[in-house]
């Protein structure tokens, strides 16, 4: 049985029966693998125990329906097979960093912990397209020039400020031959990664590699890559597709790595290896800053 379809039979399985005591030997028989090689997989592929993924799914369930319904804490522990609230809101607060009472007062539905359901779509990206297991980094200081932007998750412009910024690169003064370009997040004040949302809006510089800001005028700006540790992934093929990585480094990888975020800001590199917006075969790499 080819691994990606063995892997969608388990996840249809775990979601059909999420709040139900799920048996992960019952999910390996099912996806037609025995335990040991279905946990090898799984692990391998989505960058997760079967365990890690079933318990994130049920909060991130438990999640959404804090905020868009009225069910009651302890109903909706029990429909998650948590054996008590108390305990429900002990896994909750480590995932959230809020208890979940503060979490339905927010009423934000934020990115950590956003774990949404696997389809085929979905895992056939996380199998092909992402390094689910980052490479560890140590980055030396770069300075960029370039322009500056807003936007949303929800609503995306990075694309129109790409082209600004291809379009207007030979007015930049400096640049290093074959010059990297960088895509520099800049997280809006007072936000986390515990209250960053679909809808917070936050401004991207979108530059290019240069030796030295001498000569630099408007409407460009500059920005300094500080040096230091960087978890490295790739993200292959169409852009379209950068919202649903991101899910997974901020749903997955950091709510199971040993590495500790730091409050460097996150960027994109793009180098040779970028053949356009929508090819199949580009590649991006994305740098989370760690200590």
């Amino acid at each position: 049985m080819d691994y990606r379809t063995a892997l969608e039979s388990a996840v249809i399985y775990i979601e059909n029966h999420l709040g139900d005591d799920i048996q992960v030997e019952e999910v390996a028989r099912v996806a037609g693998y025995s335990y040991y090689h279905l946990s090898r997989q799984f692990t391998a592929i989505l960058g997760e125990s079967i365990g890690s993924y079933i318990k994130k799914r049920r909060l991130a369930e438990a999640a959404k329906r804090l905020i868009y319904s009225d069910q009651k804490i302890i109903d909706l522990a029990m429909d998650m097979s948590f054996e008590s609230s108390e305990a429900f809101s002990r896994a909750f607060k480590l995932i959230y960093n809020v208890s979940p009472q503060q979490y339905r007062k927010n009423k934000l539905d934020v990115l950590i912990g956003s774990k949404e359901r696997l389809d085929k779509g979905l895992l056939d990206h996380l199998a092909r397209n992402v390094t689910v297991h980052p490479k560890i980094v140590e980055l030396p200081e770069i300075k960029v020039a370039g322009l500056r932007g807003e936007t949303t998750l929800r609503d995306l412009k990075l694309r129109e400020l790409w082209d600004k910024a291809n379009a207007s690169y030979r007015q930049i003064p400096h640049r290093v031959s074959n010059a990297r370009a960088f895509g520099i997040c800049e997280a809006c004040l007072n936000n986390t990664l515990y209250t960053m949302n679909d809808d917070v809006v936050f401004s991207e510089v979108a530059g290019i590699e240069v030796q030295s800001f001498e000569g630099l005028s408007e409407p460009f700006v500059k920005k300094v890559i500080p040096g230091g540790r960087y978890a490295v992934f790739t993200h292959r093929g169409s852009l379209r597709m950068l919202p649903q990585t991101f899910d997974y480094i901020w749903g997955t990888w950091f709510l199971t790595s040993k590495e500790e975020i730091d409050d460097r800001e996150d960027l994109e590199m793009y180098d040779e290896r970028f053949l356009g917006y929508d090819h199949p075969d580009s590649e991006v790499d994305l740098y989370i800053p760690v200590k």
